[in-house]
Formats: C-alpha cells, structure tokens, sequence
C-alpha cells in the first residue's frame, strides 16, 4: 500500500508467528496489508524460543548419547563438549530458518512491511515513528516477553530469561534454573548434559504442573538421572550478586538454605508486550492480568481491532499463534466465523523423555464430567519398540468419557509429539478411542502405545454381557453348520 493509497483492509502489528502467519493469509486473499515490526521479523520462535532451544536440546542429546552407549553394548566416553561451536550450531540453525521468515518472504506475500513502532491514535488509525495509517481492521500480535518475580535483589542479579541465554559463551559451571516448568526443564536438562552443574527450583510440590502428575515422577527421575538437582516445594526469598556468582536464599521442606550458583536463569512466567501501544486510545480493553481480551473469534472490545497469539494470553505456543493469525485474518476480512478452541490444542515439553499432551487431564476430566471418567492407561514397558531401545519408562495415557470418547491424552516417550496428532484428532472430533483399533499401524513404532490403548479398548468394549451373549450365539450358530 503506498501512501496515497486508500486505507489498508488489515494492519497488523507485530512480526512474529500470529503477525507473520497473518499478513500471508491476508496476501493471499489479495487484501492490502501492512505488517509493522518495531525489532526483526520471526518473533520469539525463531529467534529466542523453538528454533535455538531445541537446537541446544539435539546438541546436548548427543552428548548424552555418548555418555549411556553402554547399555547398548557400545564403550560409553564423556564428550568433550565445545560450547562455543555448540551456540554456532544454535546460530545456524536460526539462519537456515530465517528467509521463511523475512522482510522479503512477506513482500513476496503480498504485505508491505514497515520497520517501526506502531501506537494507536484512534479507533481505525495508528502512527508508525509519525506516519499515520488508517485501517478497516487491525491485529494486535506483539507476543509476549519474560516475566521475573518480585524476588529482592533477583533484578540485580541480572539474571538469564528466555531471551538472553542465547548470548552466553561460556558454559556455566553451576546454573540455577528459577521454574519448573516446559522452559526450565527443559533448558535445565540441556545445560546438564552440555557439563553444567544444574539445579531447577519449583515453587509447586512437582515439575511441570499443569501435566498429570504421573508425567511430572518420570521427567523428576529422568532430570536426576542426568545429574539435575531437583527442589520442588521450594521459593527463592533472596538474591545477591556477589563476586563472581550469584547466591540465593532459598525456603523449601527442611527449612531455610543457600545456594551459589555461577549463573541464574529465569523461567517462572511471562508478560504481554502491550506498553505504549495507545490500546486505550483505540478502545481495546485489556483482562486484570494486562493481556488483551478477546472472544472465541480473537475480536476486542473495538470489534475493528482483533488479537492474535501471546498478547491474549491464550497458551503461549507457536502453533497457538499460527491458528490465531490465520482465524483472525480471515475473520477480519470475509466474515467472522471461525472460532479458536483452545481445549483442543496440543502441547509438547522437549525434555527427553518429551511429555506431549492434549485435551483434559484426569483431574480436569472429573471435574467437568465426573465419575463415569475412565482412563486407559498403557506403560511403554508393554511397547515393543520402547523395549528394542531400553527406554521403557513413558506410558501413554488416555481420558475417556462414559462413552468411549476421548477427553484429553498424555503421551511420555522420546518422540511423544510425533505421536501426540492422532489423539487431538480425536478430542476435536470427540472420536472414540477404539476407533483407532482397526486403522493398521507401522510396527515397531512408538505409536504401538496409541495403538496398543485401542486395541484394549475395543476389546473390553466385547466383554459386556450382552455382546458375551451376542458372540456365544454367533459361534454356535457357526459351529452348527
């Protein structure tokens, strides 16, 4: 859109996952669209989030894989770790990626991009560094950045987020991780395994909460099998930065410690980027926790106005994101019809074992449906393939209703979210689980245990008395011909 044009059909700000997946379903419905990005297009993911963390995580298990060969028969050796060459392939990854991402990929798209801070003067208009733009609809995608909590002293510590661990160069000889959850853990068993001395500290009475806590007893015991220190129950009072390290006080079970550690990091929780944005000026109404309020269409209070990703505080994932951008704009622009249904939404934690889970948890099931809830539950120790690896501490773990239907699901394994997609089927359709039992399924896969689950499914649904009768009938009439 050039500047004596007419104004654009959608103005997006912000050029992360939600922005960037936006603007190209915008350009391909032919719609004018600009994209304002006050920093670099790619957002968290590819710059801070998926890309460089699971990049660190491949590196680190290789290290691993080096240290525990000799269960396979293999001499196990201790990998001399090269961190710096390690962040290298961190970066590479990242620049690989990029171009999809780009400046250039979304003029390719068909949306201008403007590099500059967008405020909002006014119900259908924003400014961009004094260039005013009107707009039939606007999205709000600014994402969201690390939080710290209100610890003395922790602001001073300059502590490590999300965001800055990435400019490390020298690998920590002792790291504390403040947060246990997907980030902590995750990034806590990556630096373990690259030789850091790790300790995670969880403010709950368990790891990553929000998963069943069986979930949460085999990652515990994985992260102690890699030398991570574990402190749940326990609370970081204080921080101090002194000489060259840091030193927390700590309040958990036995009382009161302390805790030097050379490096801190911090993943307890994360904020909307919303200052400055002039959202009252444009009548968008933020929730009491400063995230922007939506409805199951992404529509704000200004119904020209939608919201995508982080800054609505839905689950702070990048496909989260993605579906948010592409609803939004196409609400936007033809009609608003598509809605976002986040109990539907799939999430994996990349620790090894990873954690995949979508749905309702078993507690989260009962409450919403009661004691006709069933949970069909399979320990990996039963998979062929997990035996074949020996890595046979995961389960699979199905939420059923009276009927059969599945509520939710938890899958612990090595590749659990590659098998994580054919259960959300399920929860989004509300399918039945013994559905799957007569789809074929490769062998040996991981995926035995989604299978092996149907499988036991349906044949218990054969043992009820009358089906028993129905089969005893049939095999008589069979035999007396």
């Amino acid at each position: 859109m050039t500047r004596g044009s007419d104004r654009a059909d959608l103005v997006i700000v912000g050029g992360g996952t939600a922005g960037i997946i936006a603007a190209k379903t915008a350009g391909g419905l032919g719609a004018r669209v600009v994209l304002v990005e006050r920093d670099r297009t790619g957002g968290d993911c590819l710059w801070t989030g998926c890309v460089p963390s699971k990049s660190l995580i491949a590196a680190a298990r290789a290290a691993q894989s080096m240290r525990t060969a000799g269960r396979f028969g293999i001499t196990p050796v201790e990998p001399q770790v090269d961190f710096a060459a390690v962040m290298a392939h961190v970066r590479g990854a990242i620049e690989r990626i990029e171009p999809v991402d780009s400046p250039a990929a979304l003029t390719d798209a068909g949306a201008e991009v403007i590099a500059g801070t967008a405020v909002f003067t006014g119900p259908d208009e924003l400014q961009v560094d004094g260039r005013s733009l009107r707009f039939r609809h606007a999205l709000i995608a600014t994402g969201s950045a690390p939080a710290l909590p209100p610890v003395p002293g922790l602001a001073e510590a300059e502590p490590l987020t999300s965001d800055t661990v990435w400019d490390l160069v020298e690998l920590p000889a002792r790291l504390a991780v403040l947060g246990g959850g997907p980030i902590g853990c995750e990034l806590g068993q990556a630096f373990a395994r690259l030789g850091a001395e790790v300790t995670i500290i969880e403010a709950t009475d368990r790891l990553v909460p929000r998963e069943e806590p069986r979930a949460a007893i085999v990652l515990s015991a994985a992260l102690s099998a890699d030398g991570v220190r574990v402190l749940t129950s326990t609370t970081v009072t204080k921080a101090a930065e002194q000489a060259e390290e840091v030193r927390l006080d700590l309040t958990g079970r036995a009382g009161t410690s302390v805790l030097d550690v050379d490096r801190l990091l911090v993943a307890t929780g994360r904020r909307p980027r919303t200052d400055g944005l002039g959202l009252e000026t444009a009548g968008v109404h933020v929730n009491e926790h400063g995230y922007v309020a939506v409805d199951a269409k992404l529509r704000t209070s200004n119904r020209r106005i939608y919201a995508a990703g982080d800054v609505t505080g839905a689950p702070a994932f990048t496909h989260v994101a993605g579906m948010h951008g592409s609803i939004a704009a196409t609400n936007a622009l033809l009609a608003p019809v598509r809605r976002i249904d986040h109990d539907t939404i799939p999430w994996v934690t990349f620790t090894d074992p990873e954690i995949a889970h979508v749905g309702l948890t078993e507690d989260q099931a009962r409450q919403r449906h009661g004691d006709a809830v069933r949970v069909r539950l399979l320990r990996h120790e039963h998979v062929d393939r997990a035996i074949v690896e020996d890595d046979t501490d995961g389960f699979t773990q199905v939420v059923l209703d009276a009927k059969g239907r599945v509520l939710g699901a938890t899958i612990v394994a090595p590749r659990a979210g590659e098998m994580i997609a054919e259960l959300t089927g399920l929860v989004a359709r509300r399918g039945r689980l013994r559905d799957l039992a007569s789809m074929i399924h490769p062998y040996p896969a991981w995926s035995d245990g989604v299978w092996n689950a149907a499988i036991a499914e349906s044949s218990d649904a054969l043992q009820t008395p009358a089906k028993r009768r129905l089969t005893g009938a049939l095999l008589r009439l069979r035999r007396a011909r």
